[in-house]
């Protein structure tokens, strides 16, 4: 396995090509944000070498052999693949809440692993996303974990998607192996033991959904939504706040499945 010296982790710049990689083949970077940054931002000349993440999640150090103003063509010149992704596939699911600090959530979550972002209307929640609106905030959304992914070193880019309501998300439930519901309720009562149990359970390539509602939390009603294919579980002794209360999950996960062993 490549090991990043601190040089490479400080001054090459990573970016993400969708196609996969080949080193007997030349590549061209062109979408026009990654043109500007390396060209402009970062002072990249020809000869330059910057790090490149593929489809496939394959990783080189590439050589820069051209720059034109619209692409910048590179070629493959060493492997550098290491496996930066958590051995389950995690989908955030958040009620709506306000726009600092959903974009907070997503570009922190996105640097501790989450792989799909669902932003839902939720009862409890005080911001409304008009469906007008929503092309636009989910541009800004995918550019925010894309820069995030980029600069905690993933291997892909997670996606984000919008639902109209939770029930929306309940009908694509068959999709995921486990179905986790963040319920204040249940960490008033004293709950602890449930989600560190369920995620030692986990086996690599879960797919796994964990519901977080907006300010106030989830609902009786929406939690009775999943009651027959989700768990709910406490996140310990404190009330997270609803930015926060996924951070702390996605750690806990990243800690019985990579860290404790």
């Amino acid at each position: 396995m490549y090991r990043w010296t601190e040089s490479e982790r400080l001054n090459v710049q990573r970016y993400f090509i969708d196609q996969n990689a080949d080193p007997s083949q030349r590549f061209f970077i062109t979408i026009k944000e990654d043109v500007h940054h390396i060209v402009n931002v970062m002072r990249n000349d020809v000869g330059n070498e910057i790090i490149v993440t593929f489809n496939d999640q394959q990783v080189y150090r590439c050589e820069i052999t051209k720059i034109d103003s619209d692409q910048i063509e590179i070629k493959l010149t060493e492997d550098m693949t290491i496996d930066s992704e958590l051995p389950q596939h995690i989908t955030v699911c958040s009620g709506l809440i306000k726009a600092d600090k959903y974009e907070w959530l997503i570009q922190k979550a996105t640097e501790l692993g989450a792989s799909h972002f669902i932003a839902t209307q939720m009862t409890r929640s005080v911001v409304k996303l008009t469906q007008n609106k929503v092309a636009k905030k989910l541009e800004r959304w995918q550019k925010i974990i894309k820069e995030a992914a980029e600069q905690s070193y993933r291997l892909k880019i997670p996606e984000v998607t919008y639902k109209e309501s939770l029930k929306a998300v309940c009908e694509d439930i068959d999709q995921f192996d486990h179905v986790l519901l963040a319920y204040e309720d249940a960490a008033k009562d004293g709950e602890t033991h449930q989600f560190r149990s369920l995620v030692a359970q986990f086996q690599p390539e879960d797919r796994v959904l964990i519901i977080f509602g907006p300010e106030g939390g989830l609902t009786e009603d929406e939690v009775a939504l999943f009651e027959n294919e989700g768990t709910t579980i406490g996140l310990g002794p404190r009330i997270l706040r609803a930015e926060t209360a996924p951070l702390y999950a996605l750690s806990a996960i990243s800690y019985e499945q990579e860290l404790s062993y």
